[in-house]
């Protein structure tokens, strides 16, 4: 079993940023990276981030829509994946969820069934 327990969303305006936390407990050792989606309302989840979890450079991959603005980081030590959010467009809105999933070499990340509970970022123009 793994718990991932989300934290940081809220209300801000276009230009501004966010940092959000994901802390995960249980059993991750069947995982090696980590990811952020996101949902808006009436559109398919998506994948932003991903991180690599078992390498010391921890190898990051993003969507197109976010590269430059957003970075995720790990601190393994708290068994924590942050997503750090800059320069948020209105078109970011959505509720983020961290899942612990399987990353592979050719850079596709494979989600696994457990999920957090989501936390909801509202951008306003």
């Amino acid at each position: 079993q793994v718990q991932l327990v989300e934290s940081g969303g809220g209300l801000v305006q276009a230009g501004g940023s966010l940092t959000l936390s994901c802390a995960a407990s249980g059993s991750m050792f069947s995982f090696n990276a980590m990811g952020w989606f996101r949902q808006a309302p009436g559109i398919q989840r998506e994948l932003v981030a991903t991180i690599s979890m078992i390498n010391s450079g921890g190898r990051t991959n993003y969507i197109d829509s976010v590269k430059g603005r957003f970075t995720i980081s790990r601190d393994n030590a708290k068994n924590t994946v942050y997503l750090k959010m800059n320069s948020l467009k209105p078109e970011d809105t959505a509720v983020y969820y961290c899942n612990a999933g399987t990353l592979y070499i050719n850079g596709n990340y494979s989600p696994s069934t457990y999920w957090g509970q989501g936390t909801q970022v509202t951008v306003s123009s």
